[in-house]
């Protein structure tokens, strides 16, 4: 019985290593059949060893061949090459994209880790995914357990809020019904205000608001000509190819063991492809979110962004690009990595413009107005200065920076960032000052000039004031303007009996990732509180006073129902009086943006660390 079945063994060995030689004629019997009845114990021991000795002259050959290499690899290296291999046929069967070129993993490795990474800082990169918050009160935002990629999370963030605040109707794919509560509402031409029901949003909407703003980063990245999606070839295969395995258990085996640790890691992981239009970038994204969700998710976005910038115009935006971007020893994103995704390049600066340095150099800053802008508590300590590229951008959002983390502050009314009453009038006079200045910026100009001014202002100036001022035959701006600061409001003055022209009331909502105690929404067990970890949003009321008016008279005028600039209702109208101001860090980053202001919150103060 055993030789029967060694003989069938060989027989079939026998058969497969003749897979590859010409198929033989049609035969009325089965080769297997013939072979069955015809050989003998002799013939098949013969054939035995006819096939040990052809087994020897391949080890031999084998043998030569690594002698003549430099090097020969081991069985599991074999095995590696073998399962990379497949693993690139799989790819280019699912039109994963291209593999990075050694010299390219390398350049990319570098760029943002550096030389001397850390195993802690590489595991803080590669253990977070861009999820939103799984908590009722916060889940419209992006929950953060890892440190160091507050930046990228960050700054995703404040886009998504762009779209689920002012352009929630595009985020609806096919009802075309979309609930009340979701709509932003236009009150003029040029003003958006949204409603702050922020459990509202539904997954989908999320999840699209998510995917268009992923898109509309990396194409700021590529110049609005490209976008280069990263993402690793082990997931890629299993979500485009399966469709019954549920995803995350997909995605959980594939990364199971899976580390970037050097170049050579980047390199055999990594899949990138470059996308030319919004519409399929957008595609490639909604299918592959998941894997952007995943524990490597921030930081496939992190290369995304950095190719589809060019790591040769990376390296050109940057003041010092030997530098890594990850900076160290916490693994924080650096102002590089946060300004290429608010305005799509990696300068390291804030201000605007460039700054002259003499020559020939010069440090680079904000060139264009951005879509979400960045306010920062190192301005408040006198570290830097925000240009007003980053100050007043398109959309009431700013990626708010501290020492060590990055957070997201925002309005629903678009009118907080408007001009308030005195300052459009204050802009009126001097403009029309300005039209009549001859002196080429120097600040005065002729009596006629003057009269033209008055007129087109509907500035009323009492006889004896108007004498004084045109009694040296020209008029100086600063004498001017501090006539007008103590002329009535209805003589076309600026003194406000009231303090309250040029007061603006407003809400702003402060948003930390980060996971953290909460002892506003804990729970009670057993008799005693237990925090909840979860990500914080805070609601401000901030006042601001007129420019012009003393900080001591404000604390004792009232508030009036329905100030300007406030877009609420209810109890919170009804307040006649501020409540005493408060003070945490983040109020310091609000009066950069808005000098004395004064806020409010209930419950724990905001934190941004």
């Amino acid at each position: 019985m055993a030789d029967q079945q060694e003989e069938e063994d060989l027989r079939m060995a026998l058969r497969m290593s003749m897979q590859n030689s010409p198929p033989e004629p049609k035969r009325s019997k089965p080769r297997e059949a013939v072979s069955s009845a015809t050989t003998t114990p002799e013939e098949s021991r013969r054939l035995q060893r006819e096939l040990m000795a052809a087994a020897a002259e391949k080890r031999m050959l084998a043998a030569a061949k690594s002698v003549s290499a430099s090097s020969s690899p081991s069985k599991s290296e074999r095995s590696g090459d073998l399962g990379r291999k497949e693993t690139e046929m799989k790819a280019k069967e699912a039109n994963l994209g291209n593999e990075l070129s050694e010299e390219e993993a390398y350049q990319l490795f570098s760029m943002v880790f550096g030389s001397g990474v850390s195993k802690d800082i590489l595991a803080q990169w590669s253990n977070q995914g861009i999820r939103f918050s799984p908590d009722p009160e916060t889940s419209m935002g992006l929950v953060q357990h890892e440190g160091g990629p507050c930046g990228v999370l960050a700054t995703i963030q404040a886009f998504v809020l762009k779209h689920l605040l002012f352009f929630p109707d595009e985020l609806v794919k096919v009802t075309p019904n979309i609930p009340q509560n979701l709509s932003s509402r236009r009150s003029s031409k040029n003003q958006y205000v949204a409603l702050n029901n922020f459990a509202a949003f539904t997954e989908e909407a999320k999840a699209r608001a998510l995917v268009k703003s992923m898109g509309e980063i990396l194409f700021l990245c590529g110049n609005n000509k490209r976008a280069v999606i990263a993402t690793l070839s082990a997931i890629g295969y299993g979500i485009e190819g399966s469709e019954d395995s549920p995803k995350d258990v997909i995605i959980a085996q594939a990364l199971e063991g899976l580390s970037i640790e050097t170049p050579s890691d980047l390199q055999k992981v990594l899949r990138v492809d470059t996308y030319t239009t919004p519409a399929s970038a957008f595609k490639r994204l909604e299918a592959m979110i998941t894997v952007f969700q995943s524990r490597m998710g921030a930081l496939l976005f992190l290369i995304s962004a950095l190719l589809s910038r060019g790591l040769d115009w990376v390296q050109a935006d940057r003041d010092d690009p030997s530098l890594p971007l990850v900076t160290a020893p916490f693994g924080h994103a650096s102002q590089e990595i946060v300004n290429l995704l608010l305005c799509g390049q990696a300068v390291p600066n804030v201000f605007d413009g460039r700054m002259d340095l003499g020559g020939g150099m010069f440090l680079k800053g904000i060139s264009t107005n951005v879509e979400v802008g960045f306010l920062t508590l190192l301005e408040s300590l006198n570290f830097c200065k925000v240009g007003q590229n980053l100050k007043c951008p398109k959309w009431p959002i700013w990626v708010v920076g501290s020492e060590s983390h990055y957070t997201v502050l925002f309005a629903l009314d678009t009118a907080v960032q408007d001009e308030n009453e005195l300052e459009e009038r204050e802009s009126q006079i001097r403009k029309a000052f300005d039209a009549q200045d001859q002196s080429g910026g120097g600040g005065f100009i002729s009596v006629e000039g003057f009269h033209q001014v008055l007129r087109e202002t509907n500035i009323r100036l009492p006889s004896e004031k108007l004498d004084s001022l045109c009694s040296s035959g020209f008029i100086v701006w600063s004498e001017f303007w501090q006539v007008i600061l103590d002329l009535d409001k209805s003589l076309g003055g600026l003194k406000d009996s009231t303090g309250q022209m040029g007061r603006k009331i407003f809400d702003l909502y402060h948003f930390n990732g980060i996971a953290k105690s909460d002892l506003n929404g804990s729970q009670a067990t057993s008799g005693s509180e237990t925090p909840i970890q979860r990500p914080r949003l805070t609601k401000l009321r901030v006042s601001v006073p007129p420019r012009w008016t003393p900080e001591e008279f404000m604390a004792d005028v009232a508030v009036p129902s329905g100030a300007a600039g406030s877009d609420s209702s209810g109890k919170d109208a009804e307040v006649a009086k501020p409540e005493p101001p408060q003070h945490a860090p983040l109020v310091d980053c609000i009066r950069t943006r808005w000098p004395r202001a004064v806020c409010n919150w209930a419950g724990d103060p905001p934190s941004i660390v």
